[in-house]
């Protein structure tokens, strides 16, 4: 039992990356992630520029805008490929998270909108959502306890 064990790690292991490619995709994920936060912040200005709103209400628009976009590569079959040279540097940001939803519905639209799209939609977005969730509720009673209400 244990040689088959080991033989399974040895196989996996040699295609087993090296410390230089690690920080090189280390690298392009801080470098990627960077980019979407410029273009985030320079769609914000835009909106208020264009639309005379408020910086909060040009947040939300950004936030739909990279939704949207992020939909709609994954609809095309674009974001994956996009995702495997970007690294996590595309699927940290709001972008990751409107990917696992779109994928998630393309996936399930054969089996109809309520068994289908409606039970497999949050398949990997209700994760994020409940552990978010979770742990702002944790973190808010530990400032809480720690440092009151201020």
């Amino acid at each position: 039992m244990d040689k088959t064990y080991d033989d399974i790690v040895q196989k996996q292991n040699k295609g087993a990356k090296s410390t230089k490619k690690t920080y090189l995709d280390c690298f392009v994920s801080f470098f990627v992630g960077g980019l979407i936060g410029m273009f985030g912040e320079w769609l914000v200005e835009k909106y208020c520029l264009l639309f005379h709103i408020s910086r909060s209400d040009s947040m939300a628009y950004m936030i739909i805008t990279l939704i949207l976009i992020a939909s709609f590569l994954t609809a095309l079959g674009i974001f994956d490929k996009l995702a495997a040279r970007a690294k996590c540097g595309l699927l940290i940001p709001i972008t990751g998270f409107a990917h696992s939803m779109t994928s998630a519905a393309m996936d399930a639209r054969s089996e109809g909108l309520i068994h289908g799209l409606g039970s497999n939609i949050f398949k990997l977005g209700g994760i994020v959502i409940l552990y978010g969730i979770v742990s702002a509720w944790v973190f808010g009673l530990l400032r809480y306890l720690v440092g009151g209400l201020s």
